[in-house]
């Protein structure tokens, strides 16, 4: 009972302190990478807009990586609740399937913030390594889930599994039915495959939008986007079977 007395305990006034001043610094990190890019971030430049020495910066985040990471967590949060909100927010009854609903949301996103969504799927920074099965990794696999509810809504496991994919190599689908139970994992191989297709395709519309190769469409980017995501939901559930055998 002791152990659950001090877990309820609030938290003391220096840790109140200091978890202030972490979102002050991941503030103005976010406000140094929307200004110069993400590529310019550095902690000197940080520590320099909020009038603190590096050294006092590293109290908190120890290296430049540590900062990347924690940058990386929350701008795949807030596009994980940009997602979330759209879908909770959709009309009822609307024409629009709620995965079309999640994939605009994802789009207005990504375009609103460029230089952070640049931050998550731009060239990679220099020398820097997201942490094995970090934070990174369980918010993206939050994105996933997002995304898995509103494809595969309404179909069972025994659909999923009978989908109708490319024939995947003995290799693949042992690496696939591997895969950790809260993410991709407990889906079937085949459905993993369709999830990870149909993904690469919005993701790759959404690139080709916030770096500007599409703007020969004008004003017209929204609707297309919108139909490519309709085509992709009949095409994704086409491949599953209405009852599985």
């Amino acid at each position: 009972m002791l152990a659950d007395r001090e877990a309820a305990a609030p938290p003391t006034l220096r840790q109140r302190r200091r978890a202030a001043a972490t979102q002050e610094i991941l503030d103005a990190a976010e406000q140094h990478i929307t200004a110069h890019g993400p590529a310019a971030l550095s902690l000197r430049a940080v520590a320099r807009s909020l009038g603190m020495t590096v050294q006092a910066l590293y109290h908190y985040f120890p290296n430049r990586d540590a900062l990347v990471t924690a940058l990386i967590t929350k701008a795949y949060g807030d596009l994980a609740d940009a997602v979330q909100t759209a879908v909770d927010t959709a009309a009822d009854g609307a024409d629009v399937p709620r995965l079309v609903v999640a994939a605009e949301g994802y789009r207005r996103w990504a375009i609103a913030r460029p230089e952070h969504f640049q931050l998550l799927y731009g060239t990679p920074l220099r020398e820097y390594e997201a942490p094995a099965d970090g934070p990174t990794t369980r918010a993206m696999r939050r994105m996933s889930a997002i995304f898995e509810r509103e494809m595969f809504a309404g179909f069972t496991t025994a659909q999923l599994a009978e989908a109708d994919t490319p024939a995947l190599s003995p290799a693949l689908r042992a690496h696939l039915e591997q895969l950790p139970p809260d993410g991709l994992g407990e889906l079937p191989p085949a459905a993993t495959t369709l999830l990870l297709s149909a993904w690469g395709h919005l993701h790759g519309l959404v690139v080709l939008e916030v770096f500007g190769h599409t703007s020969f469409t004008g004003d017209h980017q929204a609707e297309i986007f919108r139909a490519a995501m309709r085509n992709l939901l009949e095409d994704v559930h086409r491949r599953i079977p209405a009852h599985a055998p």
